[in-house]
């Protein structure tokens, strides 16, 4: 049985009787092998492409207090998307099903290096790529605001500051090792952009209050 790009399943059964194939033309398979080589080979370069147009923030930095700040939206700045990924061997052994590659990459890429059970143990955690745009240049400090699920109601706060933003950007922050092995898995989360003292935007979780 081998499984197809799409998720679905093929299977090929045996037999005593010879497989008779039928001629194929050699010129029209040359050109639809060129075929799939363009199309692949624009995909990939569409790819490095958009990869190229996205700024990375700086890493992130856990701040003693998030202060409350007022909030003054603006429309020139906006989020794209949120990628959340939990590494934590005892979940991820159980929960990747065999054959999902995607997630099977992200955790070996998440853990390479890591040798021994305390160097993965520093790598476990909660992982969160944030992708936000900024329709006009503008100085902003990204906050990261979480909870944990043995900390109760504490609010902690990471930031991470991005000068001149503008266009796609993409915001990592990470609660991992003893953070995350004391404290417990982040429970809810927000994320705020913050230019000049006020929020011109905000994402969170459903939980968030």
């Amino acid at each position: 049985m081998s499984t197809g790009a799409s998720g679905e399943h093929s299977a090929t059964g045996k037999t005593n009787q010879e497989t008779v194939r039928p001629p194929f033309d050699i010129g029209a398979q040359t050109f639809f092998d060129a075929g799939m080589t363009l199309r692949s080979g624009m995909a990939a370069l569409a790819t490095l492409l958009l990869a190229s147009c996205i700024t990375k923030s700086p890493p992130a930095t856990e701040i003693p207090e998030a202060a409350v700040l007022p909030l003054a939206l603006d429309s020139d700045f906006s989020f794209r998307k949120t990628i959340r990924y939990l590494n934590q061997r005892k979940f991820t052994q159980v929960q990747i099903p065999r054959g999902n590659e995607p997630l099977a990459f992200q955790r070996n890429w998440m853990n390479y290096g890591a040798l021994t059970a305390a160097e993965r143990r520093e790598r476990e955690g909660t992982y969160f790529d944030i992708f936000w745009r900024a329709r006009r240049p503008a100085d902003i400090t990204v906050r990261f605001e979480y909870r944990q699920a043995k900390l109760g109601n504490a609010v902690r706060a990471k930031e991470t500051f991005v000068p001149q933003a503008k266009g796609t950007v993409k915001s990592s922050f990470s609660v991992i090792s003893d953070e995350f092995h004391w404290d417990g898995p982040v429970t809810e989360w927000r994320c705020l952009l913050i230019e000049n003292g006020k929020i011109v935007g905000f994402t969170q979780s459903y939980l968030w209050k």
